[in-house]
């Protein structure tokens, strides 16, 4: 398990991106930048991200409350305060935002809607008008989970939102609120971003890759179907987003397709675990809460359109390591399989071909 609680410096965490992209934000005056809710993964990537090209004009904003994570660049800050948000922005002298803030945890936001509703739309709401009449670019990200599930995947921005989950549906209501109060913005919905959290527990890896560590199983949905991104993808579309002049809804999910049982089977054999602590089941069979979507894949064309490039690459990028069945991580075992090479393959996007061909695609199955 990667334990990051506790003192950080993002600067020291991966990320292959940064080294690579083309800077914009300077050029475009769009600078210095805030990244509020760094406690999530998309947040705490992309302050490494943005900091290890940025160093001290770029700060990150996290609750007071969640004092554990701390380190150079990061803000103890409610956004709910909205003077003091807009202190902070007039100090700092803030011309972008991203916002990657909110509560994603679905049985909490099930069982506390009013706290989903603080957390998902108010701090928004707050956030709104701690801008009003500033000259800052934002970038707000929302969530596949938008959607049911139910109408085949592969969901396009025009489609219409109908959310299972508290979650969803108070996602739902910021979007709504950016759009009809900052036209000028852009909404990015994500999926899975596929990188480390503060804690070691929280990202989609970081769950499944402590449960297997522990030698417990984890159960997971084979009707849940998600496009999981690395979070260099993700970071450098960010800064062409926050750079440019791109606004409403756009759909930035990964281009391959999972469910979240095929993500746990990748996680289990690229860390080496014992394949019997995969799980699954079909969503009809758990509990419930919190309810579950289902196919919420997204069909990102309309951002490849407008950027001029395909936004991001398939996770895993090797397609060695994607299941072809249920048993799949029973039959291709990898020799070397590690908790090392979890972060070298999935939470690293390659970055050239060379690269790809050398470390990237594991002539090593046993």
């Amino acid at each position: 398990m990667i334990a990051l609680a506790g003192h950080i410096d993002v600067q020291t965490l991966p990320s292959a991106a940064a080294a690579r992209f083309p800077r914009l934000l300077p050029a475009t005056g769009r600078f210095p930048l805030l990244v509020a809710g760094v406690a999530g993964v998309a947040g705490l990537n992309a302050l490494a991200y943005f900091r290890q090209r940025y160093g001290d004009q770029v700060i990150g904003q996290r609750p007071r409350k969640n004092w554990p994570l701390r380190g150079p660049g990061i803000v103890g800050l409610d956004l709910e305060n909205t003077q003091a948000t807009r202190r902070l922005l007039e100090e700092k002298r803030v011309r972008a935002i991203l916002n990657t803030g909110g509560s994603c945890a679905l049985k909490s936001c099930e069982l506390d809607p009013l706290m989903a509703h603080r957390i998902n739309v108010q701090c928004v709401d707050s956030l709104l008008q701690a801008i009003e009449g500033l000259p800052i670019r934002l970038v707000h990200l929302s969530i596949d989970l938008v959607f049911s599930g139910t109408r085949g995947g592969d969901h396009r921005e025009g489609d219409i939102p109908d959310p299972v989950t508290v979650y969803g549906k108070t996602m739902v209501d910021a979007e709504r609120m950016i759009v009809a109060r900052r036209p000028d913005a852009c909404i990015a919905r994500i999926s899975l971003p596929m990188g480390i959290s503060f804690n070691g527990h929280a990202g989609a890896i970081d769950w499944i890759q402590a449960r297997f560590a522990q030698g417990k199983p984890a159960t997971l949905y084979y009707d849940e179907l998600r496009t999981p991104t690395y979070v260099d993808c993700l970071n450098e579309v960010f800064e062409e987003l926050l750079a440019g002049d791109i606004s409403g809804i756009v759909h930035l999910g990964g281009a391959r397709k999972l469910s979240l049982n095929e993500i746990a089977q990748i996680v289990n054999v690229v860390g080496g675990y014992d394949p019997d602590l995969v799980r699954g089941c079909y969503r009809m069979e758990a509990g419930p809460i919190p309810p579950r979507a289902g196919d919420v894949t997204m069909e990102s064309s309309l951002l490849a359109e407008r950027l001029g490039r395909r936004p991001t690459a398939p996770w895993p990028y090797c397609d060695q390591l994607v299941p072809t069945d249920r048993n799949w991580h029973y039959t291709n075992r990898l020799k070397a399989g590690s908790p090392e090479l979890i972060k070298q393959l999935l939470y690293i996007r390659p970055s050239c071909a060379d690269h790809i061909e050398e470390r990237r695609h594991p002539n090593n199955f046993s």
